[in-house]
């Protein structure tokens, strides 16, 4: 046996020992074979990985490895010949990192080539450009949920992900329900009534909606709270996938209040400006040196995503050409969090009755 297949068996011997198999231990498992060459291998640990995710007790570790789980799935796939495949995965890692870019040194030639077909197919496509964005490839490919098993039949239904939809109204009728029976009644003629082509067997609209719920949960949790409950869930609920997407820290100046801030300048550096300037120039440069655009973020917790949505996936009726929500990160403040504006409130709005309309609804979707 060559020295390095047995080095190769030997450090795969020894990693089989240290994993115990949590998730970020599988994953690292993972990894470590891939880096072996052994992707056949890597591809099982990831199957293994995805499923234990699945679990209640490791919820929390499930956002988190979603976007290392479709990248090394990828590129396995595509060191194996299997490119189609590999492409899928990398689109839906795009979702999360849409400026990645590998280091050849690193990774075979067919991941390098997977993963720029992948965002030359993503950017390439004009037809519909509401799914020129990789969020939108990745809902594309999102497989839709399997029925709850009457989960959304609970006490605590008008409080979900579909209270999004409902009304005040419908809110306070439905808290006002003491049974079950009642409470299901209740649910069965809110989708019925809803329904967009009560002609056919599938009520279209609950499909869609489960499905976005499904898909918001997945990408979207925070903390213990469901991805579908958060602001950027909210928008998802009602939206879709925006166009694009685009995400960032918090540039200098852009968040005068930030207390997180670190200053440019210490107390010595304005003290010896101020000693080797002349009275007339002085004030000006202090003022510049100590006044809050000196300030830097920090970058690790303070950041600004914003989700593009251009007048092709606007609801019928919104006024503006493309309406951008904005979802601030920042410590003190909250993760995600999404500024309320005009332009913002009435789009959602315009949504949600966009939604429960079957006219508007079936010809949204045509």
């Amino acid at each position: 046996m060559h020295r390095s297949a047995f080095a190769s068996l030997l450090a795969l011997s020894f990693a089989a020992a240290l994993w115990a198999g949590t998730p970020p231990e599988l994953f690292q498992k993972a990894k470590a074979q891939f880096r072996l060459h052994s992707y056949s291998d890597s591809l099982a640990t990831l199957e293994e990985l995805d499923l234990k995710s699945q679990s209640p007790e490791n919820a929390s570790y499930r956002t988190a490895l979603a976007p290392g789980l479709a990248f090394y799935r990828g590129a396995c796939l595509a060191a194996m010949g299997r490119g189609e495949e590999a492409r899928g995965q990398f689109e839906i890692y795009l979702v999360f990192q849409p400026s990645a870019v590998l280091d050849p040194a690193l990774f075979p030639a067919p991941v390098l080539q997977a993963l720029d077909e992948a965002r030359r197919g993503l950017t390439g496509r004009h037809d519909r450009p509401e799914e020129t964005g990789s969020v939108a490839a990745a809902y594309r490919t999102f497989a839709r949920p399997n029925p709850d098993g009457g989960a959304s039949m609970r006490e605590d239904w008008a409080e979900g992900p579909v209270r999004f939809l409902l009304s005040p109204e419908e809110r306070r009728s439905f808290a006002r329900l003491a049974d079950p029976v009642s409470r299901s009644e209740f649910i069965v003629a809110f989708w019925k009534g809803h329904d967009p082509r009560p002609e056919t067997p599938d009520n279209e609209l609950r499909e869609e909606f489960d499905k976005r719920v499904a898909f918001a949960d997945a990408h979207y949790a925070q903390d213990e709270i469901r991805g579908s409950l958060t602001d950027r869930g909210m928008v998802f609920l009602l939206l879709g996938p925006p166009t694009y997407i685009g995400r960032k820290p918090i540039a200098t100046g852009e968040d005068r209040s930030d207390p997180a801030g670190m200053s440019r300048f210490s107390r010595s550096d304005v003290t010896v400006a101020q000693a080797g300037l002349d009275s007339r120039s002085s004030g000006l440069v202090v003022d510049r040196m100590t006044g809050p655009n000196n300030k830097l973020p920090d970058a690790a917790g303070n950041w600004r995503e914003v989700w593009h949505y251009r007048r092709e996936v606007l609801p019928k009726g919104v006024p503006y050409q493309q309406v951008d929500f904005d979802f601030i990160s920042r410590k003190g403040y909250g993760k995600n969090v999404l500024q309320r504006e005009v332009a913002t409130l009435n789009t959602i709005e315009a949504a949600r009755k966009a939604l429960l309309d079957r006219a508007a609804w079936i010809q949204a979707t045509r």
